[in-house]
């Protein structure tokens, strides 16, 4: 995305947490810095790779480095804090999500990565969801791709790759016809993206070829 700048969009910034740095107070921050960041003409993406649980009570919590597992409601970053800050966002909003295993977000009422995705793809919060599978796969990664399939096939999409018909532009929905038949693919039909879009949203480009 970095290297969009002065191509599809006039400046880029980046905001990136890995490792030990995603801590529950460093994603609240950066929650917070995007929504003061965005406005009414830019393209807001956001990107989580990790694991995701359930409280069994129907909540869902993203785990940090220093969430405690045996107190995910006091320690973990409830989807209620990811929903609530996206909703608010005034420009187009990308969320992608890639967790290592998505079966983690089956909670007591059957709440997975699907009813997550639905939940943030309402008309009101116009949010396009991009998630690696469903919530009763696994989400594969292999040393030698770097990544999980998920984000390999996104890396290779925004590179250049989903540009099929040689447009010069790569658009959310030619990411999203890309990165399905890649993961697909590289897992050997083990893994199934998706993506929920918003009635009445229209295409709109997330990366320039040339």
């Amino acid at each position: 995305l970095r290297s969009q700048h002065g191509r599809l969009y006039r400046e880029v910034e980046v905001r990136s947490l890995t490792d030990g740095q995603v801590t529950r107070g460093k994603l609240i921050e950066g929650l917070k810095w995007l929504e003061r960041s965005v406005t009414a003409s830019d393209v807001a993406i956001l990107f989580f790779a990790g694991h995701g649980v359930s409280d069994g009570r129907g909540g869902y919590y993203y785990l940090a480095s220093d969430t405690n597992r045996k107190n995910h409601r006091e320690t973990g970053l409830s989807f209620v804090d990811i929903r609530t800050v996206l909703a608010r966002l005034k420009g187009r909003t990308l969320f992608m999500v890639d967790t290592c295993y998505s079966g983690d977000v089956l909670g007591r009422k059957g709440l997975d990565v699907t009813y997550v995705a639905n939940d943030l793809s309402s008309p009101e919060n116009g949010i396009v969801v991009m998630a690696a599978s469903t919530g009763r796969q696994l989400s594969y990664e292999r040393k030698d791709w770097g990544n999980g399939a998920f984000t390999k096939a996104l890396l290779e999409g925004v590179d250049g790759r989903a540009d099929t018909r040689g447009a010069g532009e790569i658009t959310y929905k030619m990411l999203d016809l890309y990165v399905s038949g890649r993961v697909e693919q590289l897992t050997e039909g083990r893994q199934t993206p998706f993506t929920i879009v918003p009635l009445g949203t229209t295409d709109f480009p997330v990366a320039r070829t040339r």
